[in-house]
């Protein structure tokens, strides 16, 4: 059984670099934990990395369950990348693996700024266990108790946060991409005699350009349309909500819990969890493109992971189901 668990680790981590080199200018989402309250020997508790490397350098993680850095090592993820960390809740198995990692961080190098995103009281837990375990971090460390509404934003992303229906407070994530410049009209310039030099970069900027024989062009008139930003929606722990849709609309990719089967919506809802089948008719009623089922309960295992894919595609046909180590492209749209 050890080594069948190793050639699955190794087979997960070929793919995710695979994934990665097929997808060019791609985000990446890598499952770091897709179990459900505890850790299980085929899944650990929940934690997400969106990669954004060519982007911006950097990695953003989504919750940290228990033994992520553990999760990490296993991965091309370099603590010293992580620029942001969002909690959707603070339950245990979604945050116990915060202070090693971020204790760790300081001994990787890791010494550029680091923020983490949350709801009231992930202060108070991060400052206590870093404070009674005298751990020193060595780099600047911010903490945003967040509330509802547009939580970050720069020149590139746009991160919005939402209430879900959960046991506690407990949020959902949607992460925009402002849209991208269009492509410079290459064949246009060369058609007018405008050959490729440094010329073409201020262009493409749009500015005006004065020619070498006199001619003056507005670079707007040659560069397409925008490219659309991509959408990323991560949602926390919950039942089946109408805020979950909102957060999802139009999405590239969703991300939803899928704690119990279609057979158990009581079971659920008792537990302010959500079905396979509610985490698809989350996706089918906002219209996103592709739906990602994650916080699995232990109870599922082998082919019964299949069955509850099943129960997914029954009504929403591009659904995935993570695996811990899984990696996920989003391509830049044409």
């Amino acid at each position: 059984m050890a080594n069948a668990n190793v050639l699955l680790l190794n087979c997960a981590k070929k793919l995710g670099k695979l994934a990665k080199k097929v997808g060019g200018m791609a985000l990446e989402l890598v499952f770091l934990g897709t179990g459900a309250g505890v850790p299980s020997k085929g899944r650990n508790v929940s934690a997400i990395a969106l990669q954004l490397l060519e982007e911006r350098g950097a990695t953003w993680l989504f919750d940290c369950g228990e033994a992520t850095q553990h999760q990490i090592l296993h991965t091309s993820i370099r603590p010293r990348r992580i620029e942001k960390i969002f909690i959707t809740h603070l339950h245990g198995d979604h945050i116990f693996g915060l202070p090693g990692l971020l204790g760790s961080r300081s001994f990787q190098d890791g010494d550029t700024a680091l923020t983490v995103y949350g709801p009231k009281g992930i202060r108070a837990f991060i400052e206590t266990a870093l404070s009674v375990s005298m751990t020193h971090v060595r780099y600047p460390l911010h903490i945003v108790e967040i509330e509802e509404g547009v939580i970050f934003e720069d020149e590139q992303f746009i991160v919005s946060a939402k209430k879900l229906a959960h046991g506690i407070p407990c949020f959902g994530y949607r992460i925009v991409e402002k849209d991208l410049p269009g492509p410079l009209l290459v064949e246009r310039l060369k058609e007018m005699g405008i050959r490729p030099g440094p010329i073409y970069q201020q262009i493409k900027q749009g500015k005006t350009v004065v020619l070498e024989d006199g001619r003056v062009i507005d670079g707007s008139e040659f560069v397409g349309p925008p490219i659309p930003g991509r959408v990323v929606t991560v949602l926390g722990d919950t039942r089946f909500c109408e805020q979950s849709i909102e957060l999802a609309k139009d999405a590239d990719v969703l991300i939803h819990e899928a704690t119990f089967s279609a057979s158990e919506e009581k079971l659920a809802y008792d537990y302010f969890h959500a079905t396979t089948a509610q985490a698809a008719e989350v996706a089918k009623r906002a219209g996103a493109k592709k739906l990602i089922l994650t916080h699995i309960s232990s109870r599922y295992q082998g082919t019964m992971c299949d069955e509850l894919l099943a129960e997914a595609k029954a009504i929403f046909p591009h659904v995935e189901m993570a695996e811990d180590f899984a990696s996920f492209s989003i391509p830049k749209k044409k």
